[in-house]
This record gives structure tokens, C-alpha cells and sequence, in this order.
């Protein structure tokens, strides 16, 4: 009997052991012990809001969503995110503040979304910032340049993705300053914040040169012909034209000069630079030349044609968005904007709450979609709320952009969010 005695201590120590190795383990790793949810959150499901406008006067951007809808159905369809599901919510406000008010309402208060993504357009957005704020809700790579969306001070539920407008205003500067600093300018704007801040950006940039603004004409983006101004802007003089506009306008503003035989150095928004949707329908014959940014890359420039990325993305338009145009760099931008969400929420692993969402989001390191341009990093820190800084001058010659020059950073302080 005393050999059994023995034995049956020897087995009750060793459960004793294992029992305290594994509270030990426990307490080592309390992630594995408790998951963390806020509301749309659970372990098989993560719903996300979104707001488009697929309607209005601004609804050529309204296939963003539609791409970033069959970005998700494709995660779904490979496991989710972690297991979960992504239920995505997408409401029209027809680029109308006080819709987006009401949509992203509906969104929180009812759908109860863990977050808004890539709400679209500066007064959209500009709208529902400080309600999602007071919710304490991400309202997470906001579909605008607006430099108003990059500051965790005051907004700190609040972040872009895209290159801010300011920055795009201090690259085309720096180019101006260095190639044509004799020149006349000529400036086209949309009357809103996102206009404004793109011609301070040009302004900033142009620094002690700002003189060589020598005219500038706004319009509304409601308003259905712009035909004045750009006369009036002819007349001035200018050697040098900008487009700060919407896609409707810039492709009214492009077909105006074309028609007046002006033949300015002619700079357009970034944000207005879809061959499909912009380029075409002002008229291929009066776009050559047309000067831009990018910082992804162009399904149209036969640079990318045998790219991995660009063949990737065209396999999956093909097969989840088959009515989308290949040719339009939205459905490209909103494919982006998906993957980075997708990081984010794959560093959040089971912490799945509105904080940690926004922690994660402001702690993306040297991130790189295969669709960006080479060199082209997205970076945030809790006081650095602009992913990308950086961009490349493009040219159009007629058929599709082609990329010149050097990765151009134009970086804002802190202070042009105040």
C-alpha cells in the first residue's frame, strides 16, 4: 500500500503543478483570457459604417463604396478578419452636411457601427465631426484631403488617409517655384473647405512668390455651369491655371479652357484625376498636358500593365466587382483605403473596442499597399494624424497619366490644423 500512497501523491502533485503553471500562463497572456467588445463588435461579426455619395452632384464617387463593398464581401469569402465577419453598412447622403448628419446618426444610434469608414468629402465630414467626436466613435480615413482631419488635439476620433490637400498645394509649389518662377497664375477653387485649403497650400508653398496668384474664381459644387469664371480667369492673363474642383467641375473647367484655345500650364486636384470619370467627359483632346499628383498607382498607365498589384486588382474587380471600370483610379483608391482598414482592424485582434481602434489606427509603421507607388509609406503616431505625405508629379499625354520627377514630400505642421 504505501508504494500506491506514493504513487497517487505523485499525481496530485503534478495536477497541483500543472494547475499553477497554466494560472500562471493565464495571468502571462490576458488576451487569451478575456476578448474585448464594443458595440459592432462579436466574436463572428465586425460592423463598419460608411457614408457615400451616390447620389448628387458629387456621385462619381460613389463607386468608391461599391469597390470597398466587394473588398469586403472577397474578405468575407477568404475566413474575415480574425474569424469575424465584416458587416458593411453604406447609406447615400448625396454630399449633403445635413444628410451626412442624419446618416451618420443612423449609423451609430441604430445600426450601432464599431466605426464610420471613409466617410466621403470635406463638408460631409466636416459636418459629423464633432458629433462622432462627442460619441467618442472613430470616424476612421475619412475620404478627404481636408488637413482639418489630422489633428488628435482637438479630434482625436478623427483621421484621413489620402495625402492632405495642403501638402498637394506645397508640392505643386515647390515644382512652380523651381520651373516656371516667372509665371502668372490663375486659380479655379471650390467654394468649401476643401477648396480653401488647397489654395492655402498654394499659397504657403509659394511663400514669398504668393504675388504670382495674380487671379482666382469660386464656384459652388451645386452650381451647373462654371463657364464664367474660367473666362474671366482667361482674361486675366495667367500662364498657369489650377482646377481645385470635384470631379463635375474639373471636367466643366478642362472642356471650357480646351474650348477657348487657352493654352495655360494647366494643374488639377488630385482628387479629380480619373480618366473615366473626369478626363473623358471634359474631352481627351484638351486634357493633354494636364499636370497632377499621385501617390498609387494608375490602372491606366501602361507602366503598371504586367505589375503584380495591378494584375491582382484587376482579377478581383473582375470577379467581385465585374460592373466597375477598370479604368477609373477610384475603384483602385477605395480597393487601398479597404486594405488599410483591414490592418488596422487585424492589429486590434481581440481588443475590438472604439479605443483600440484608434489606437491601432495612429500606430501603422511604414505600412505599404503593393498598389501605392514605390517609396510611398503610410505612418501615424497619437500626434500624427496624416498617413501619407508624399506624391509624384504625373503628366497626361493624351491616352493616360505618366509619372516624372522624384517622390515629393510636403509635409504641414501641426499649427495648419488650427
Amino acid at each position: 500500500m504505501p508504494a500506491r500512497s506514493g504513487y497517487i501523491g505523485a499525481i496530485a502533485a503534478f495536477a497541483s503543478a500543472a494547475l499553477i503553471a497554466t494560472s500562471v500562463a493565464l495571468i502571462a497572456t490576458p488576451a487569451y483570457a478575456q476578448k474585448k467588445y464594443d458595440p459592432g463588435a462579436t466574436d463572428s461579426e465586425i460592423k463598419i459604417g460608411n457614408i457615400m455619395p451616390y447620389s448628387g452632384p458629387a456621385s462619381s464617387y460613389g463607386v468608391i463604396g461599391k469597390t470597398e463593398a466587394a473588398f469586403f464581401k472577397m474578405i468575407n469569402e477568404q475566413g474575415g478578419i480574425s474569424g469575424r465577419k465584416v458587416n458593411f453598412i453604406s447609406y447615400d447622403d448625396a454630399y449633403s452636411p445635413p444628410k451626412a448628419i442624419e446618416q451618420a446618426r443612423k449609423l451609430v444610434e441604430s445600426d450601432e457601427v464599431l466605426l464610420i469608414f471613409q466617410p466621403l468629402g470635406t463638408p460631409s465630414n466636416s459636418a459629423i465631426m464633432k458629433y462622432m467626436n462627442a460619441k467618442k466613435v472613430p470616424q476612421l480615413f475619412v475620404a478627404s484631403g481636408g488637413t482639418k482631419f489630422g489633428d488628435p488635439k482637438n479630434f482625436p476620433w478623427t483621421m484621413g488617409f489620402q495625402p492632405n490637400y495642403q501638402s498637394e498645394g506645397r508640392i505643386y509649389a515647390k515644382y512652380i517655384r523651381d520651373k516656371f518662377p516667372n509665371s502668372k497664375i490663375a486659380v479655379f477653387w471650390q467654394n468649401d473647405d476643401a477648396g480653401k485649403d488647397q489654395f492655402k497650400g498654394l499659397k504657403d508653398g509659394l511663400g514669398d512668390k504668393v504675388n504670382m496668384i495674380i487671379a482666382d474664381k469660386s464656384y459652388e459644387v451645386s452650381d451647373p455651369s462654371i463657364d464664367s469664371q474660367i473666362v474671366a480667369l482667361h482674361d486675366s492673363g495667367a500662364d498657369i491655371f489650377f482646377s481645385w474642383a470635384a470631379p463635375k467641375g474639373s471636367a466643366q473647367a478642362i472642356r471650357k479652357v480646351g474650348e477657348l484655345g487657352w493654352k495655360p500650364k494647366f494643374f488639377l486636384a488630385n482628387t479629380a484625376t480619373s480618366v473615366a470619370s473626369v478626363l473623358k467627359p471634359a474631352g481627351l483632346e484638351y486634357s493633354k498636358g494636364i499636370i497632377s499628383t499621385a501617390y498609387l498607382k494608375d490602372p491606366t498607365d501602361p507602366t503598371w500593365d504586367k505589375d503584380p498589384a495591378v494584375q491582382n486588382w484587376r482579377a478581383f474587380m473582375d470577379k467581385y466587382y465585374p460592373d466597375g471600370d477598370k479604368g477609373n483610379a477610384n475603384n483602385l483608391y477605395g480597393y487601398v483605403q479597404a486594405e488599410a482598414m483591414v490592418q488596422v482592424l487585424k492589429q486590434c485582434g481581440d481588443n475590438l473596442t472604439r479605443e483600440n481602434v484608434m489606437k491601432q489606427a495612429a500606430n501603422l509603421k511604414n505600412f505599404h499597399s503593393d498598389l501605392m507607388l514605390p517609396g510611398v509609406m503610410v505612418n501615424t503616431s497619437p500626434d500624427d494624424y496624416f498617413p501619407i505625405e508624399q506624391m509624384q508629379l504625373m503628366r497626361f499625354n493624351g491616352e493616360a497619366w505618366e509619372l516624372f520627377g522624384d517622390v515629393i514630400t510636403g509635409e504641414v505642421g501641426h499649427e495648419a490644423t488650427r
